[in-house]
């Protein structure tokens, strides 16, 4: 096993491309820079017009690389589940979008792994405090409301 290279980026799910950020930093490599394009595009189709974060590692002997997807921001999910182009100008005011409990628990579960929330409880106020900040109701209810809920246990039976 040669020396690993790490290449860290954010890239646009299903739309990376061998330009920059990814070309100049593996091109140095010697590695096949549209093989490790192509992958990324594999593996983040499902994010698409999302930012998403990948890892390549790249074997600097042999060449070998492999590609690790992180997941999009909660912001983008909530964004990508409300079916909304982009999240309000004015939070507040505007509300732009509607999730139902089960998206906002689909959300937290997906986003779990990589948050400090130690419980499917926390990892949904998380999400619940992204739909605040973009203007997405949630169950049709003002995003601080809702939470207001959580605390109060109303919904605890989808927070198991």
């Amino acid at each position: 096993m040669g020396e690993k290279k790490i290449i860290n980026a954010l890239v646009t799910g299903g739309e990376a491309s061998a330009g920059p950020p990814l070309g100049p930093a593996l091109g140095p490599l010697g590695v096949n820079v549209l093989g490790i394009v192509n992958e990324i595009n594999k593996q983040t189709g499902d994010f698409k017009g999302m930012r998403v974060p990948v890892k390549v590692e790249v074997d600097q002997e042999t060449k070998q690389f492999t590609v690790s997807v992180g997941t999009p921001t909660t912001a983008a999910l909530v964004v990508k589940e409300a079916a909304i182009p982009k999240g309000s100008g004015k939070p507040n005011v505007d509300f732009v979008g509607d999730l139902t409990i089960d998206k906002v628990v689909s959300i937290a579960k997906s986003k779990m792994a990589g948050s400090y929330a130690k419980t499917l409880r926390s990892s949904v106020k998380e999400v619940v405090g992204s739909c605040v900040s973009i203007g997405v109701k949630v169950e049709g209810k003002d995003a601080r409301e809702f939470m207001g809920e959580i605390d109060a246990g109303k919904w605890d039976s989808k927070l198991q």
